[in-house]
């Protein structure tokens, strides 16, 4: 045997050799692609084919979709109603008459984030407590404000500013 002969045969096993080493490497891969697709898609290549796969994925993304905008329009009207829900409160207590009890009375404020709300004032005196309540709008009222329930709206106005900057 001649020794080009012999170079022949030892190249031509050893490209044998390497393409087997080969096809194992890309069976490995496919198997490995296969199962990355069954993860993705829920279902087997054989049973369904991409196309189905695919179909599957774009059905859940319209689902999400659909909640999503559900989702979006359930904060809308929470963020609407909440705009309208008592966001500040300022509470002044104080002694209504010098010589009755300690600070019984009060005045208190509720407002919403545009300072819509009332001024609520309850003066505790020897014969009973009297209330009064006073309508707010954009943080004024109609009728007179004391000092005291001047205080309690400013504590009010300060609850809303801190709540609007966090």
């Amino acid at each position: 045997m001649e020794i080009p002969q012999l170079i022949w045969i030892v190249a031509v096993t050893l490209l044998a050799l390497l393409n087997i080493v080969w096809q194992l490497d890309l069976q490995t891969r496919l198997k490995r692609l296969e199962e990355r697709y069954r993860r993705l898609s829920g279902a087997s290549v054989e049973e369904t084919g991409p196309q189905v796969g695919v179909g599957t994925l774009l059905a859940q993304i319209g689902s999400v979709r659909d909640r999503v905008e559900k989702l979006e329009a359930l904060a809308r009207q929470s963020q609407t109603t909440l705009g309208h829900a008592v966001q500040g409160v300022g509470m002044v207590r104080f002694r209504a008459l010098p010589d009755v009890g300690g600070d019984q009375s009060f005045s208190l404020a509720l407002v919403d984030g545009e300072g819509n709300g009332v001024v609520l004032s309850a003066l505790y005196l020897r014969e009973g407590t009297r209330f009064y309540g006073k309508p707010l709008t954009a943080w004024t009222s109609s009728y007179p404000l004391t000092d005291e329930e001047k205080q309690a709206l400013e504590q009010a106005r300060k609850a809303v500013a801190q709540d609007v900057a966090v």
